[in-house]
């Protein structure tokens, strides 16, 4: 189920409810700065749907590879909020998750270190790679305090995981062209099994924590 097809189930969803109540939120968070519009769906029970978005540059060091970072939050959520004990709740839903990794890496020495097999950088040319989650579109569980959709000016909060499953990972590397046919491919086998060892350490977060801080107004 892609992004687009969970906002549209929304919408249609919000449509053919009958609202009582509604409210705008404005958040942010572990899955960037966002929005939220809610609506109630009886005493104890309300929806909502938001995006929430952020993105940076940043650089990473790893042994004698620099990587430039470009980290993209994108989030798309529907959540059902029920609120058993006034203003706390538990949520459920789901998220339309878009988020992902690009890095680029260039050498700090001269030389690549791919596999434990050192190269030089004018034989492995352009190194790069990404990080993309599991699932793009992921359940959501979590608690919180407070409603979009209540009435006046109120703080929200929001504490979950997103359970997007094991992030996929990828490496490439062009070789330079006055390499041979044969290291290029040595080149490739290495970068493969530096994906795979990367790969095994990503599959161990399989969730995505979620914090976020709000402010709602209600109408």
């Amino acid at each position: 189920m892609k992004a687009r097809q969970i906002l549209l189930l929304a919408a249609t969803f919000c449509a053919t409810t009958s609202v009582d109540a509604a409210g705008i939120g404005v958040r942010a968070g572990t899955t960037g700065v966002g929005v939220d519009f809610g609506w109630t769906l009886a005493p104890t029970l309300s929806a909502r749907i938001g995006y929430s978005g952020l993105g940076y540059k940043t650089t990473i060091e790893e042994s004698d590879i620099s990587y430039d970072t470009k980290l993209t939050l994108s989030n798309l959520s529907a959540f059902l909020d029920w609120s058993p004990l006034g203003p706390f709740r538990i949520t459920a839903g789901i998220v339309g998750n878009g988020n992902k990794a690009d890095l680029t890496g260039t050498p700090t020495g001269g030389t690549f270190t791919i596999n434990g097999v050192p190269y030089n950088a004018a034989d492995v040319g352009t190194l790069s790679g990404s990080v993309e989650p599991g699932r793009s579109a992921a359940p959501y569980l979590g608690i919180g305090y407070g409603n979009v959709a209540g009435a006046g000016v109120n703080f929200y909060f929001d504490l979950g995981v997103i359970f997007q499953g094991a992030p996929t990972a990828s490496l490439s590397a062009s070789c330079g062209p006055a390499l041979p046919p044969a290291q290029c491919t040595q080149i490739r086998n290495d970068l493969a099994a530096e994906q795979q060892q990367l790969q095994e350490q990503l599959d161990k977060y399989k969730v995505f924590p979620v914090l976020s801080l709000g402010v709602t107004v209600g109408f």
